[in-house]
């Protein structure tokens, strides 16, 4: 098995590897349970170690370059980098499923294209959710659905069908990102699903309730966006350092210019018990 998982390593990235031994371990548990094993052959094995990839975020300026470069189809870029959605629960989006008046977006189902097909479901924690958007999609998104009727796609290919990232990304937004980088080396070599977390940076950095950036993102708990983001809040850290000195230096200011008080002893204790005279004198 170890030689196996091995020689996957050769072709398969890391994290492929650790989900295609993953759905094999899955088998043989129910081969142990049906009595065809007597242990798990999957057990004990050396996985690839996973190298986190460093993401990619867009300030306001450069989303606004990006829209820019990739033209008619800026919006798309637009709408992720301010909803956070995934492209397949965009891909998805109906218009009936969008609320301008309130500014919501309800993410209720997605898209996928494994080897080209298309397969539909739920968003990725399986629960649908209301999303909301600024005010300068307001526009874009009109212009998307317009002549549309309300079980349509408001994002949409060129043959009125669902909108594939793996159309998008060769075709536009990959040589888009590609001119931007050749005007400005600080520019991000980011991937279309750096948009999503372009969106959580730019809510953070706005000073967003946690909770608020979990349920727009969908993450299964706040916990799992503090983690996802831990890098975010690095910032914050030096806030908590400089408000707990600050704390301290007011109640140091406060206890030099106080009167010192004697709290009356209780008798055999020596533990300090204020009275209605210490209290209101």
């Amino acid at each position: 098995m170890q030689k196996w998982v091995t020689g996957l390593s050769i072709t398969l990235g890391p994290s492929a590897v650790r989900q295609t031994h993953l759905a094999l371990s899955g088998v043989m548990k129910f081969a142990i349970r049906d009595g065809r094993l007597a242990r798990n052959p999957c057990d004990d094995i050396r996985l690839p170690r996973l190298v986190k990839r460093r993401r990619g975020y867009l300030s306001h300026e450069q989303v606004a370059a990006l829209v820019a470069e990739l033209g008619a189809n800026g919006d798309v870029a637009l709408f992720l980098a301010y909803t956070g959605l995934r492209w397949g629960e965009m891909a998805a989006l109906r218009v009936d499923r969008l609320d301008l008046a309130r500014r919501r977006i309800e993410a209720a189902e997605a898209v996928s294209e494994p080897r080209g097909q298309l397969i539909w479901g739920t968003p990725k924690t399986h629960e649908r959710r209301s999303v909301p958007f600024p005010a300068l999609l307001l526009e874009p998104l009109r212009l998307r659905c317009v002549g549309k009727g309300k079980d349509d796609f408001v994002f949409t290919g060129r043959d009125g069908g669902v909108l594939r990232g793996t159309n998008f990304r060769p075709r536009h937004f990959e040589p888009a990102i590609t001119r931007l980088r050749a005007l400005d080396t600080e520019f991000p070599a980011i991937t279309m699903h750096d948009l999503r977390h372009t969106a959580a940076s730019l809510a953070i950095s706005a000073v967003a309730n946690v909770k608020a950036v979990q349920r727009m993102l969908g993450h299964a708990s706040a916990a799992m966006t503090l983690d996802v983001y831990a890098d975010l809040f690095d910032d914050d850290l030096d806030s908590v350092a400089e408000a707990l000195d600050l704390g301290a230096r007011v109640a140091s200011s406060f206890a030099s210019t106080s009167t010192p008080r004697t709290w009356p002893q209780t008798r055999g204790h020596g533990v300090a018990t204020p009275t209605a005279a210490t209290l209101f004198d």
